[in-house]
């Protein structure tokens, strides 16, 4: 590859390919091959997979920041490239697991990690008294189904079976043979710590699954919260079977009546059997970097032009195959196809003329964890937040199908459509406006819930979305360019326009809101509320809340940290979706908060979402 002094580069360079128009070579600024070679580098085995904490995601962040130093961009805050935060890196086993119980007088000792296991969002901490057997750990008045009915298990230890009832029947109100939402390991946690219960012992459900191994769950490998808020272990079937024995009980026949009448079969162990256990998951705290740099303007106003640098590292629980946990993932689309995309502008910016508005390129990281970079950001911005004009997000750009490329958070500018239905036709691109409001699972959503108006660019889901499989070889870096060109020219206007786009607080979609902004999918109950997914928070703290939605006609605010919902204590974002799934819509639930360290009460009547 040639490399072409800044100075003399030609406005064309490699893009006049296939079908290209004379309008889009005549103006093309961006230069898919330097464009593919960074993402070569940031997708490649030696930076495995970029995992936020991991010191190949310092390589990558250093990599970034001497692009910026060598274009002559100016640190954000005049002294670093780097921006510092720390998180939580993903939780690891500490040295003092144990499982012991008594039983009729005699002691039994579990092998670590042969015969137990903690799951990785488990408390630290001891797991010690007497037990209940709670069937699957579920509760589901949806289907007029509770495996608590009867029983109190306040203080005391449940044991709970892996799965649901009837998963094999089609005919089940379970939904036959596709799992629900009763099944993932945090509602069964979430649900016990509603009941009162101090710690979960979970079991395969052997009678079920006659013909799989009797195994552990990989730590490490489940999704869920940060921590549970009590301990959460798995142990294997076969070495309790005596408690159900001692108890005058047969654990295939409990199933099996579980699985014909849907009636609960739990009971109290007997008081001669005991649990003295101790989890130990370890969860380090690691400094890592948004890595951002300044191209001044005139006046103090400017856009932000961003992407995530993170990936999934080796796999793990965000990974969506799981057979190649441990293999690196190397986010060629996801998302180095936009870090490359933010540095390709910051070379091609760097070398134009001084413009009203300046521009800060950033790239953050913890977007995987939960767009803890952007929130980071967002709370301690380096220049006034209400001096953005706009803040434009490429979150996989790298492979553009039939020319078609979405772009979200349109209707957050007063402009943002007069400008792109003005640029679109100089570039052979189709572009799809169907997500408007400027919420998501990508870093412009934090900008949106403090005011910003967003752009997201996005070329689309693959089949290798979160698997090994992204590699770079499978980018498309003309229609890449492409895309670059018109993030370009749109920056070039928000940059020279006598005005700016008004900020325009835009509802979600219908339909288009999950659990985790306060609503439920399709047409559950709608709460209306988005998270702030920042870390060191005992509960959901709100990082906006929807006009018109039901939390703000109750009266709660963006800053809130729920802490109770309908009585039950929400520790975490799962807590609160899996308590908010229980509802439906006309239901009224009290929910406790705090504002600024103190409490409110607010009453809140549930919709419809449609």
């Amino acid at each position: 590859m040639k490399n072409w002094k800044y100075g003399l580069r030609p406005a064309v360079i490699g893009l006049c390919i296939g079908s290209c128009s004379i309008a889009f070579c005549a103006t093309a600024t961006v230069d898919p091959n330097i464009y593919l070679n960074d993402i070569k580098f940031l997708a490649s085995k030696e930076l495995k997979g970029r995992a936020t904490g991991s010191p190949e995601l310092e390589k990558a962040g250093a990599f970034i920041a001497g692009k910026f130093r060598e274009f002559g961009l100016k640190p954000a805050d005049g002294r670093s490239f780097y921006q510092a935060f720390t998180v939580t890196i993903n939780a690891r086993l500490g040295k003092t697991n144990r499982f012991h119980f008594t039983e009729g007088g005699r002691t039994t000792m579990l092998r670590f990690p042969e015969d137990f296991m903690p799951f990785n969002f488990s408390s630290t901490g001891k797991l010690v008294g007497p037990v209940e057997f709670v069937g699957y750990g579920i509760t589901a008045p949806e289907y007029n189904y509770d495996d608590y009915a009867g029983i109190d298990v306040k203080g005391k230890i449940v044991l709970m079976l892996r799965h649901e009832p009837q998963e094999y029947d089609e005919k089940s109100v379970f939904a036959g043979k596709s799992y629900t939402r009763h099944t993932q390991f945090a509602s069964k946690v979430s649900n016990a710590k509603n009941h009162g219960a101090t710690g979960v012992i979970l079991i395969n459900d052997i009678a079920n699954h006659r013909n799989e191994p009797d195994q552990l769950e990989q730590f490490g490998s489940t999704d869920g919260p940060a921590e549970a808020g009590i301990p959460f272990v798995q142990v294997k079937e076969e070495k309790i079977q005596s408690w159900f024995t001692d108890a005058g009980k047969n654990l295939d026949t409990i199933q099996a009546d579980i699985d014909r009448t849907l009636h609960p079969e739990s009971f109290a162990f007997p008081a001669s059997l005991r649990v003295d256990a101790n989890m130990d998951v370890e969860r380090a705290m690691k400094t890592v970097h948004n890595v951002a740099g300044y191209l001044p303007g005139e006046t103090d106003e400017y856009v932000i032009i961003g992407a995530h640098y993170d990936h999934l590292g080796l796999g793990g629980p965000f990974a969506l195959d799981p057979d190649n946990n441990g293999v690196v993932h190397p986010g060629a689309d996801d998302n180095a196809s936009g870090t490359a995309g933010v540095i390709e502008l910051a070379r091609w910016f760097s070398t134009q003329p001084k413009q009203k508005r300046g521009i800060l390129f950033m790239t953050f990281a913890g977007e995987e964890l939960g767009l803890l970079g952007s929130e980071f950001y967002t709370d301690h911005p380096d220049f006034p937040l209400e001096k953005c004009v706009a803040m434009i997000n490429m979150d996989m750009i790298g492979r553009v199908r039939n020319e078609k490329l979405y772009i979200g958070g349109v209707a957050t500018g007063s402009t943002f459509r007069e400008l792109l239905e003005r640029e679109a036709p100089k570039f052979p691109l189709h572009l799809d406006y169907s997500d408007t409001s400027g919420y998501g699972s990508s870093d412009h959503a934090e900008f949106t819930a403090k005011g910003v108006p967003v752009l997201f660019f996005f070329s689309g889901l693959h089949s290798d979305y979160h698997k090994a499989s992204d590699t770079w070889d499978k980018i498309d870096a003309p229609e890449a360019a492409k895309v670059l060109q018109l993030v370009a020219d749109v920056t070039d206007n928000l940059r020279e326009e006598a005005g700016r786009p008004q900020y325009v607080r835009v509802v979600p979609p219908a339909g288009g809101e999950g659990p985790a902004s306060g609503g439920s999918g399709g047409y559950g109950p709608y709460f209306g509320s988005v998270p702030d997914f920042g870390e060191g928070v005992k509960g959901v703290k709100f990082s906006d809340i929807t006009p018109g939605s039901p939390a703000a006609i109750a009266g709660l605010k963006a800053g809130d940290i729920m802490i109770e919902f309908d009585g039950k204590p929400i520790q975490n974002l799962y807590d609160f979706t899996y308590a908010l799934q229980s509802k439906k819509p006309g239901d009224v639930v009290k929910v406790k908060a705090l504002r600024d360290g103190k409490p409110v009460e607010a009453t809140v009547t549930l919709v419809r979402r449609k």
